[in-house]
């Protein structure tokens, strides 16, 4: 159902085992010789080292000092408070230095066996293992978010931004015709601040809603962080259910029903409204490096010269993903694909298409104008990718123009959109100044702009982060031109946040 892509990535991970299970049992692969760090990628012999001189600025155990990019950490201090909601702002320190952590970690331990039995692995497999590894995955285990976790989401730093989205998909579902059922599904849900948001503005406006039968339904691999969800959003622990394929089920503090999942698929069909906010940089990619002898896949091994340290180098030669994604027009000398997201967002598109519903994206991204984006955060500061594997968040920036390309016209798709446009189309400015006159003390005023100024700042999050919108294609066509046949023209009906843009 997921066409090409979904057949792509089961035969590229067939194709790697079978290279692996075929090697000699008893001696690992040959291994990649280095060659001295070059500014100018080349293929030499079996495989070429990528130094601190190389393309991939900011990854290995060499960082590039260069300027700032549009992406990089904000330098700011955490306001003094507790604040509600979810996004990832890589930019609070939290006084945690990366040097206070031993490199020398069981994931470490483990990935260095991995390559020493199967030869080096992919960026993708990597990150696989270092993030969702059921024993020692950095998302597993770890409360990451917050002051004293590696990375603040945009939810934890104002209200607003959860209530605004909350009015969207009021919007959305009005637009849809008010249908009578609506499920909220949330990718990979944080703490549920967002979700917590979103509800209390369905709460508030229960007058509107009250004739629809909402559900919640997340998406969590990470039994730490559900458990953390459950608190939020019900007020209460939630014990695992392994009857059915919600493992766990509780009713919201407004009284909505809330499941949770280890996988998209077992999210019930419906009418659903689903919400990606800074999902999507943290799924696995591959990385290619274009070379005098065609594409070459970027691969992890150990460094011969450091035996307890990881390095980046050059496959030998093409790989079974080189071969099935990297686009013939490709004009750009490095690429990161995350096939991940392509199968995801063709589940997404199936499901508008078929039900109904919409769904929103916010995340870091571009749209395919971006090379070398893979990076890690520890205790808010920036940190090397390959030191102390499983202690670290890693990230990746969306590819925009992938996800449209993968929707294969399914459904319409809006953006990507700065946040700051997005968040002032949908009426933040006149959201800050109600509650600000509502404010009954300076300090709860002074919080009230800085979350709107870190939100909406240009150096901080107001054009790191963008919006993209999966919409059913009548959703952007108004019905009454539809029915008359001298309109040649489609007339777009407006979609709350995308302003002016244009459907493309």
């Amino acid at each position: 159902m997921q066409g090409a892509l979904l057949q792509a990535t089961l035969n590229v991970s067939r194709q790697y085992r079978f290279l692996r299970l075929h090697g000699n049992a008893f001696s690992p692969p040959p291994r990649l010789s280095p060659v001295s760090p070059s500014p100018l990628v080349r293929l030499l012999g079996a495989g070429e080292h990528l130094g601190s001189d190389s393309p991939l600025r900011g990854i290995g155990r060499c960082r590039r000092k260069s300027p700032p990019t549009p992406f990089s950490p904000v330098r700011a201090h955490c306001p003094p408070m507790v604040l509600p909601s979810t996004w990832k702002c890589r930019c609070f320190s939290s006084g945690k230095e990366a040097e206070e952590i031993s490199s020398v970690t069981p994931m470490l331990k483990h990935l260095m066996f991995k390559i020493k039995a199967t030869g080096p692995i992919t960026v993708a497999e990597y990150m696989r293992e270092v993030l969702t590894n059921p024993v020692q995955g950095y998302y597993m285990h770890h409360n990451m978010l917050g002051e004293r976790g590696d990375f603040i989401t945009s939810p934890e730093i104002s209200q607003i931004f959860g209530e605004l989205i909350g009015v969207w998909y009021i919007s959305e579902w009005i637009a849809a015709g008010k249908p009578k059922t609506l499920q909220l599904v949330e990718l990979g849900p944080g703490r549920g601040s967002l979700t917590d948001d979103i509800l209390r503005v369905f709460n508030q406006l229960y007058s509107l809603l009250s004739k629809c039968e909402i559900s919640v339904h997340l998406v969590e691999v990470s039994p730490k962080l559900s458990e953390i969800q459950a608190l939020t959003l019900t007020g209460e622990k939630i014990n695992l259910d392994d009857s059915s394929p919600a493992y766990m089920k509780g009713v919201t503090k407004a009284g909505f029903p809330i499941f949770w999942y280890q996988d998209l698929q077992d999210v019930p069909q419906g009418n659903s409204f689903y919400l990606a906010h800074e999902f999507f940089d943290a799924l696995q990619v591959h990385k290619f490096q274009r070379t005098e002898k065609g594409w070459r896949e970027v691969l992890i091994d150990i460094d011969p010269q450091a035996p307890d340290k990881l390095r980046l180098v050059l496959a030998p030669s093409a790989t079974p993903a080189t071969e099935n994604f990297i686009q013939d027009k490709e004009v750009r000398d490095h690429v990161e694909v995350c096939p991940d997201a392509g199968v995801l967002i063709q589940r997404l598109a199936h499901c508008i298409e078929e039900n109904g519903g919409a769904a929103l994206i916010a995340d870091y991204g571009h749209d395919g104008t971006k090379t070398d984006t893979f990076r890690g955060f520890h205790g808010h500061k920036p940190h090397d990718v390959l030191t102390a594997p499983g202690t670290a968040d890693l990230t990746a920036d969306v590819d925009f123009s992938y996800l449209r390309r993968m929707t294969q016209g399914k459904t319409a798709t809006l953006g990507p959109i700065k946040q700051q446009e997005f968040l002032r189309n949908m009426g933040i400015d006149i959201r800050l100044q109600v509650l600000l006159q509502n404010a009954n003390d300076t300090v709860t005023r002074q919080h009230l702009l800085q979350g709107y100024d870190m939100l909406m700042n240009p150096e901080k999050m107001g054009e790191r982060f963008h919006f993209f919108a999966l919409l059913p294609h009548n959703r952007l066509v108004n019905s009454d031109k539809l029915m008359k046949p001298h309109c040649s023209k489609a007339v777009l009906a407006p979609v709350a946040g995308f302003g002016e843009l244009v459907w493309k």
